[in-house]
């Protein structure tokens, strides 16, 4: 850990030391109200809303001086509030890229630290600050997604208003952009750097439908020292996206972006890349069945050549509520287009964008490029707050004319053009318990087992092990 973050570390434990005993006998005394609740410590921690701590009476937990210090006498919505999260996971690969080019067993741990600042300015204008430092020890060699030394993650400006029977929200600044189930858009919290953007975000809800539209210029993360995160114009990415809310339990989206990124280099092709894609996106629940499907055309160009690329994921369960553990059977279909001509004058390569690497399993091995995929699984939850899943996966190439590719779209060498379009099977465990509000545990297991294309390369079966604690003040 950096000397700035450890001290900014101890300054907040300090404080929550000194704080923790700051309720007033008289705020005692009366019984606080129930209908208000203290939010979970969230996913995306800006979006949590602590002004419930106005009545004094809810501040019975340590540091909650500095979850909520109020900013007007007459306003109780405009306050400051300071938080902190921490996870520390520590990781197996046996070995990396199927120990293909090199690859070897790796142990190491991913340490993440971010503190924030929430400041609500009025009821509808505040400003959020996040600074993240974040190491890899163990690792060889890590990667600005696995290490950030410290640096400004999150810093923008939100506010919204009513407008016209409905409500118009504005971000503007450094902030997330997720959509979904993150299989293309995505703050990539599997690897230990989160995936910012420097946007524009407009957003406008009225009745069943929500309009939305951002320009951004993602972050481009570096490890040589602090502070030196950066973005620019050779890497954009621009949307529309229009959602219509078909039944309480249902939602339709079509998305239209556009991405480009300069001097990029892909089996097939090398120079300047755009993709415009539209996305169709259908999700809901009822009656125990729960589905999430979605499909991504892209066009566009790389070099010369044009790009001609799909993909398509959908994930389906059904839910015996009335069973010992709520048992969930569930199904999950994936593909991605592969480039069926490397010589052509048409790129076929699928581009997963931003994925989530939890998508498919957190080990890394499976890339969404290039790729059909074939997952049951079984989830249970014995005790409230724990769940417990098992799948197995059967993943083929949708073309062997392109590589086998590892996440997020790194084509595994001596992989295109060889003979045998199943790739690998595997295995999976894991296990999730959210302890308290603050506090949840988690792990996975993946066993791979790879298939000859991957053989005759030099691949051969490989192992993942992650564990982590996440803690949220």
């Amino acid at each position: 850990m950096t000397v700035p973050a450890a001290r900014a570390l101890l300054l907040v434990g300090a404080c929550l030391l000194s704080c923790s005993h700051a309720v007033l006998a008289e705020d005692i005394a009366a019984p606080a109200d129930q209908t208000q609740q203290r939010p979970a410590i969230g996913f995306y921690r800006w979006q949590e809303d602590w002004s419930v701590l106005a009545d004094p009476r809810l501040r019975t937990e340590p540091g909650d001086a500095l979850k909520y210090i109020s900013l007007s006498k007459t306003n109780p919505k405009s306050y400051l509030s300071f938080g902190v999260t921490l996870r520390e996971r520590f990781v197996s690969v046996d070995p990396a890229l199927f120990g293909v080019a090199g690859g070897h067993r790796q142990d190491y741990l991913l340490h993440r630290l971010e503190l924030h600042a929430d400041a609500h300015l009025t009821d509808n204008t505040r400003i959020f600050v996040q600074l993240e430092n974040a190491l890899a020890p163990g690792l060889t060699k890590p990667s600005p997604v696995n290490a950030n030394k410290l640096d400004l993650r999150l810093f923008f400006l939100d506010t919204q208003a009513e407008v016209d029977d409905g409500l118009f929200k504005l971000r503007v600044g450094r902030q997330e952009i997720a959509f979904d189930l993150q299989r293309f858009v995505s703050v990539r919290d599997g690897p230990n750097v989160r995936q910012a953007y420097d946007a524009i975000w407009a957003d406008y809800e009225r009745g069943g439908w929500r309009f939305t539209g951002f320009a951004s210029q993602p972050v481009q993360y570096q490890n040589e020292s602090d502070f030196d995160d950066y973005s620019n114009r050779h890497l954009t990415f621009n949307g529309i996206r229009a959602q219509r809310r078909i039944t309480a339990t249902s939602e339709l989206s079509v998305s239209l972006s556009d991405f480009q990124q300069d001097n990029v280099h892909f089996l097939a092709a090398s120079g300047n890349e755009e993709r415009k894609n539209v996305d169709v996106h259908y999700n809901g629940s009822a009656n125990g069945l729960d589905w999430d499907v979605e499909a991504m055309k892209q066009g566009g160009s790389i070099g010369t050549k044009d790009v001609d690329a799909w993909a398509f994921g959908s994930l389906a369960g059904f839910t015996f509520t009335g069973s010992g553990w709520s048992p969930r059977l569930g199904i999950q279909l994936d593909a991605a287009s592969g480039d069926h001509n490397l010589s052509s004058n048409t790129v076929g390569t699928f581009n997963p964008l931003f994925p989530n690497g939890y998508y498919v399993t957190l080990s890394g091995y499976t890339g969404y490029t290039n790729f059909i995929h074939l997952k049951p699984s079984l989830t249970l939850t014995p005790v409230q707050d724990v769940k417990l899943v098992a799948a197995v996966g059967a993943l083929w190439r949708q073309t062997t004319h392109d590589a086998i590719y590892a996440q997020p779209d790194i084509p595994v060498p001596g992989t295109a053009g060889e003979a045998g379009r199943r790739s690998s099977t595997y295995a999976q465990l894991t296990l999730n318990w959210k302890a308290t509000r603050s506090l949840a545990f988690g792990t996975e297991f993946d066993r791979y087992f790879v298939a000859p294309a991957l053989q005759r390369a030099g691949g051969h079966d490989s192992d993942y092990f992650g564990a982590e604690v996440r803690w949220g003040w």
